[in-house]
Formats: C-alpha cells, sequence, structure tokens
C-alpha cells in the first residue's frame, strides 16, 4: 500500500522489511518519476556529477542525483537556472533531483563562516563576497533551484565537540526546521535532518521534535565529520528505531560500501557521498575483493578488468589500459574510473534490494563485508 507524503504529488511504499533485521524494501514515488530504495543518489554539486555525462550516469543505474544549494547559489545562481527552466532543464536530468541545502557548508567552510540565530553568514570560497544564508533563504533557492526534495538548513558541527556546542546547534537546527516549515513551497517535499552528535537522548529528542513538524522524509545528518565508524553505527542503532516507519529515512553524507550495508541493515533507505566519484577521479576502483589502486604497476600489463562481473565502460578495458590513461594524464581515466564506481554502487544496493526482497539480508551482508575484509 501507498502512503501519500504532506506534499501533493509525492508518495512512499513499504514493501517490506527483512525477517532478520531492521533493513528495508520500498519505493519513493516523486513528480519525477519513482526511486527503488534502498538507494545511492550520485553527488552533482554543481549539476553535474563531475566527469560523467548523463548517457553514462544513466548507465550506471543512478535514479535520483543530488545537487548543493550553497554552491549552485554562488554560481550560476539560482535566480538564473529558475530562469533557464530549473535544475532538470538546466542540467538535463529527467529523474528525481535532492537539493542540499548548505548546511553542510556550514561545517565544511567553518573559517569563512559566522553562526547565529538568524542564519549563517559565508565568505565566498569563490570571491570572498558574503552571502547569508537563513533558513527562509535556503528554502526559496532551492525552490527557484526546482528540485523535488528539499532539505531543511541544520548546523553541522564536527565532532568530537563539546556537550554545549552539540547541544546548541542541535536545538538551534529544530528552530530553524520549523522556519524552514513555514517556507514550504507546493510540489516540492521537504527532508528534515536530525541532529546531536553521538548523544542518545538529543539525537531522540531532536527526532521526535522534527516528526511533530510532520515533514515527508527524514535524514539522519552530523555524521561521519570526525567520528569513528562504529560510533556512527551506535548513533543508528537508536535513532532508526526512532523515525517513522512511513517515511523515507536518509543518512546524508555516507560514504563507503560497508557503510552503506551497515546502515541498511538498520533501516536507512537512501544515502549519497562524494566517495565513488572522488575516489574515481584518484585511481582508486572499487570491487568485491576491495579497492585498487589503477596507477600502481601490477597493473601495467593485466589485460583483464578491473572486475570480472561488472560491464561499465571502464570493465570494457584492460586494467593494463586504465593504468595508461592515469601514468599519461589522459582524462578518460578518471571518467572511466567514475563511471565504474558509480556502477558499483549501484549494483551494491541493487543486491540489497534483491536480498531484502528474499529475506536473506543477512547472508549476503555477511558475504560482502567478508570480501571486503579478505
Amino acid at each position: 500500500m501507498t502512503e501519500n507524503l504532506p506534499t501533493s504529488g509525492f508518495g512512499f511504499h513499504l514493501l517490506g522489511t527483512d525477517p532478520d533485521c531492521a533493513a528495508r524494501r520500498s519505493t519513493l514515488l516523486t513528480p519525477h518519476g519513482s526511486v527503488d530504495l534502498p538507494a545511492f543518489m550520485p553527488v552533482g554539486t554543481l549539476g553535474t556529477v563531475k566527469g560523467v555525462e548523463l548517457s553514462q550516469l544513466r548507465s550506471t543505474a543512478a535514479q535520483m542525483v543530488l545537487c548543493n544549494t550553497y554552491h549552485l547559489a554562488l554560481r550560476p545562481g539560482a535566480e538564473l537556472v529558475h530562469s533557464l527552466g530549473g535544475l532538470h532543464r538546466f542540467m538535463g536530468w529527467t529523474g528525481p533531483i535532492l537539493t542540499d541545502s548548505g548546511g553542510f557548508q556550514v561545517f565544511s567552510l567553518a573559517e569563512r563562516t559566522k553562526v547565529d540565530e538568524q542564519s549563517a553568514k559565508f565568505r565566498s570560497h569563490i570571491d570572498g563576497s558574503l552571502m547569508e544564508l537563513s533558513p527562509e533563504r535556503a528554502m526559496e533557492i532551492q525552490h527557484l533551484l526546482g528540485s523535488d526534495i528539499a532539505m531543511v538548513l541544520d548546523h553541522v558541527i564536527a565532532l568530537p565537540n563539546s556537550d554545549e556546542m552539540i547541544r546548541e546547534a542541535a536545538e538551534r537546527s529544530i528552530r530553524w526546521a520549523g522556519r524552514c516549515r513555514d517556507t514550504r513551497f507546493p510540489k516540492q517535499a521537504q527532508f528534515g535532518i536530525i541532529q546531536g552528535g553521538l548523544h542518545e537522548g538529543l539525537r531522540i529528542s531532536n527526532c521526535e521534535q522534527l516528526i511533530k513538524l510532520d515533514f515527508d522524509g527524514y535524514a539522519v545528518g552530523g555524521l561521519s565529520v570526525g567520528e569513528p565508524p562504529a560510533e556512527m553505527y551506535r548513533v543508528l542503532d537508536f535513532t532508526c528505531p526512532a523515525m517513522p516507519a512511513n517515511r523515507p529515512r536518509y543518512l546524508m553524507g555516507v560514504g563507503r560500501p560497508q557503510d552503506l550495508l551497515e546502515a541498511v541493515r538498520r533501516g536507512i533507505d537512501l544515502f549519497d557521498c562524494v566517495m565513488p566519484t572522488r575516489n574515481g577521479r584518484n585511481a582508486l576502483a572499487f570491487t568485491d575483493e576491495g579497492t585498487l589502486r589503477m596507477r600502481n604497476e601490477q597493473h601495467r600489463s593485466d589485460d583483464r578488468p578491473i572486475a570480472s562481473n561488472c560491464g561499465c565502460a571502464a570493465c570494457q578495458r584492460s586494467r593494463g589500459y586504465i593504468r595508461h590513461l592515469f601514468m599519461a594524464k589522459e582524462m578518460l581515466g578518471p571518467i572511466l574510473v567514475s563511471i565504474h564506481n558509480l556502477t558499483y554502487y549501484q549494483r551494491i544496493l541493487s543486491e540489497a534490494r534483491s536480498a531484502i526482497e528474499k529475506g536473506q539480508f543477512l547472508p549476503f551482508f555477511d558475504k560482502k563485508l567478508a570480501q571486503w575484509a579478505a
């Protein structure tokens, strides 16, 4: 049964949960198509997944992409994107688009940022000009961009941090979420973001307060910002059960293939991360046997593909050829390994969906982790 979400045109269909863990198989319905969950969103920060043309991106089986409010507001500007038909027309992507609010830039550009109750004030990393990002402006920019899903503006801080700073940021995030909810636009879903550091009480309280605002989906934010993976998993252990079962659950900015499966096991539905493309540009290829460093001498005369079970554009060539491209500084090398890594991420989650449908997610999970650890 499909449940309509608060925003018209959106729905969520929970197909089932694995009998031995919290892994969920579901579908998110949007005006630009449906997304089979759990799913991974390639990161197209500036309206492009770096080095990957859209036909190549579709070939990886990507269903939805993520773009960034802060970066697009600086260049080329939200008003310009709007005048050119919105993000879908601007970048040529016909599927769903989620836009991050810019909250992560409060964290990643901390030396250029001042945060108070009203807003976050940035110095542009491009020209040093001042930009003010309030909850209301973050929603307005995302409306102009025309994404399907807009993220609320939250206050992200590094971990570890003082209890006082974590509490202050979590409480501000709730107040900002309320202001975002008051600035909603038709036909654009909103996701709330749960903050609270590594503190169980803060996370659950934060989640409960967001649920009262009745968002279309809920994200776990403020993780993968310096804490060990085990701590992130611990936070998911107590946060996921507090999240509504009838709404999509999104873990922001995570991560390694094993992190994705650890989070799926705990009930997360949606992911994004720059890792597959960033690693691809740096000659690191993901495989079931672990990461291959494609510049290594051992690949020089190797006629095997990166992965024998992969049919991507990179795996139609040899490891020796891929290495040659990187050593010759040919741009095709980073492009091909980025395509391979994106394909690998999509295949992992496609296999995870099949395993959940069969009630066999834990055996699949154990097999994958054993392969990567070998």
